[in-house]
């Protein structure tokens, strides 16, 4: 799967770079128009799992405004996927940054990401998203 898996990593990263952006700048449908219909989504401001994209989208657009993103930092990026290819996980480390009072960036938040895509008709959609916030522990636990 070598040729395979660089390709579907190149695309899930342009893809979720786009998404990104469109969120970043003031606009949340990138996400919600890809979500599959029966997505899973955990969302540090929630206390338990989302279904679905209705009730994905109706939390969004209750807690979204556009945060003024300025930057975007996607740190270690990796992507696994099935031997068939239409299935795919990407994690990675997203730093957002805002303009500063001084005229510099100021980090907004530190993200833990994970996206599960699913090759559906010919275009990956995410059907599971789990968003944590890093360093959220004052003590390192594992439990």
């Amino acid at each position: 799967m070598g040729s395979n898996l660089q390709t579907i990593s190149h695309e899930l990263l342009e893809l979720e770079r786009s998404l990104n952006e469109r969120w970043s700048v003031g606009d949340s449908h990138g996400y919600l128009d890809n979500y599959h219909e029966d997505i899973s989504y955990f969302d540090p401001a929630l206390e338990r799992l989302l279904v679905g994209r209705d009730a994905v989208a109706l939390h969004i657009q209750k807690l979204y405004k556009n945060p003024h993103i300025v930057r975007n930092e996607y740190l270690n990026p990796h992507v696994i996927a099935s031997e068939a290819g239409d299935l795919a996980v990407l994690s990675y480390n997203l730093r957002t940054y805002v303009a500063g009072d001084n005229g510099g960036e100021t980090l907004l938040r530190a993200w833990n990401a994970t996206e599960v895509y699913r090759m559906i008709a010919g275009a990956w959609r995410i059907v599971h998203s789990n968003w944590a916030i890093t360093q959220s522990m004052t003590t390192a636990s594992a439990s």
